[in-house]
């Protein structure tokens, strides 16, 4: 099967977990049928669209780890928009209307008060050609419709199954601003064209917007592409995200310290029936989704659940991977490694910890500890050590003071890492060594 996607985000703001799912849905696609990813900013809205925006939406491709096969500007295919324009002028099929804003709006109210649906009238289409110069001369612009036919849409959705809009129902769509700028309805029909696009994966807010681009498809005289719509990712609350607010931003989950595959995982599976676990890569995940596991209720994303899938990638590390992320870090050693990543969530924290615990703890010592540390001190054993010497001095200290349980062990971790709680010491004791450890309990 030849597949041709398209991810078409407008640089208008930062790309978020919302935003991702789209993204991140047609990769998989394409990379399960080996097929081709385009990445197109639709940029049209020049009052909002930036360049520092669109090098942010490329920056987090780059960190998730998604590559295009193309990529390229609305704001570059303006000469093509403009012949698809005086194509469909010519055929009747575009027409300019002159309403204000506030003419719109009260067209609106006046349907509603009437009982009827507030669709635009077409009145635009009784204007003469002397109503058209008047208007102009009076300074208005005109903008312009695409008429539609106003009937029953059907297509088959790979997710949602068979589809019926109405564009009956709907009013005829404004696809060229007063001031000539196009609007993404159309361009998006003319770049699919183009670029022999087979696949519309998108979110199923777009649902009612295809049965209007699927009769622009038909009045350029080509066959719409195989459609897809997903249910929404939102957030704990149930409410969707904003780039405007800057809800999860890709941004700031890199910044936080979270892994990109992670991030990738939660945004493609949720709301699925695949399991939430750490798959090794992209393709792995491309392997085992079908679009028959996303599900048409909600998909409502649990952080909670991305910062334990986030621990269990970090966790199955190697040593090797983190030294490379991370440089020396002051000696840290794959046993410091192994001690201490079972307390870390996301790789930044191995920093402070490692610090706080191996380098630069200060010992506790409570009055009433001091003389079951004295012990501690004299029965501390000679090196070498390993995970098994936690064990025989704890015995040892158990015999010897009568104590056992947390009045046993928790004296020891505060003297020995200034926590009450942490990394286990078997596993730790070993890593700070004889000198270090004789030190604190000093």
């Amino acid at each position: 099967m030849n597949v041709v996607v398209r991810y078409a985000p407008s640089p208008t703001g930062r790309l978020h977990l919302g935003n991702a799912r789209p993204l991140i849905l047609n990769w998989l696609f394409a990379r399960k049928n080996a097929g081709k990813f385009i990445l197109r900013f639709d940029d049209t809205d020049t009052a909002r669209s930036t360049a520092q925006f669109a090098q942010g939406i490329e920056d987090d491709l780059d960190w998730l780890g998604i590559v295009p096969d193309t990529k390229m500007r609305q704001s570059d295919r303006l000469p093509l928009y403009d012949a698809a324009r005086d194509r469909l002028i010519a055929e009747g099929r575009l027409y300019a209307a002159y309403e204000t804003a506030d003419e719109l709006d009260r067209k609106r109210k006046r349907a509603r008060a009437l009982g009827r649906p507030p669709i635009y009238d077409r009145a635009a289409l009784e204007l003469t050609q002397e109503d058209r110069v008047r208007l102009e001369a009076e300074g208005r612009k005109p903008h312009w419709r695409f008429r539609l036919d106003g009937r029953a849409v059907n297509f088959d959705d790979l997710i949602k199954g068979s589809q019926t809009v109405n564009t009956s129902s709907m009013s005829d769509p404004v696809v060229i601003r007063e001031d000539g700028s196009y609007l993404y309805t159309f361009t998006s029909v003319v770049d699919d064209i183009d670029m022999d696009v087979t696949h519309i994966l998108r979110g199923e807010d777009h649902v009612s917007n295809t049965g209007t681009q699927i009769e622009i498809f038909e009045a350029l005289g080509t066959p719409a592409p195989v459609f897809g719509h997903h249910n929404l990712l939102t957030d704990s609350e149930g409410q969707g995200f904003s780039k405007r607010l800057g809800s999860l931003s890709l941004a700031q989950l890199r910044e936080d310290g979270f892994e990109p595959l992670a991030v990738a995982i939660m945004a493609a599976i949720t709301g699925t029936s695949l399991p939430v676990e750490p798959y090794g890569s992209l393709d792995a995940i491309a392997e085992k989704l079908e679009f028959s596991m996303i599900s048409h209720g909600s998909a409502r994303f649990d952080p909670a659940e991305l910062e334990t899938l986030n621990a269990r990638i970090v966790h199955a590390m190697d040593f090797a991977t983190v030294r490379e992320r991370l440089g020396s870090l002051g000696g840290l050693t794959e046993a410091a490694w192994l001690a201490l990543r079972d307390n870390i969530s996301r790789l930044s924290q191995l920093v402070p910890l490692y610090e706080d615990v191996v380098l630069n703890a200060r010992a506790v010592v409570a009055d009433e500890d001091k003389d079951f540390i004295a012990i501690a001190r004299e029965t501390l054993p000679p090196e070498p050590w390993d995970e098994t010497t936690w064990g025989h001095w704890t015995s040892v200290l158990k015999e010897k003071s009568d104590r056992k349980g947390k009045r046993l062990f928790l004296p020891l971790r505060l003297a020995l890492t200034g926590k009450s709680e942490g990394p286990e010491l078997k596993a730790l004791l070993p890593v700070l060594g004889r000198t270090v450890s004789l030190a604190r309990l000093s």
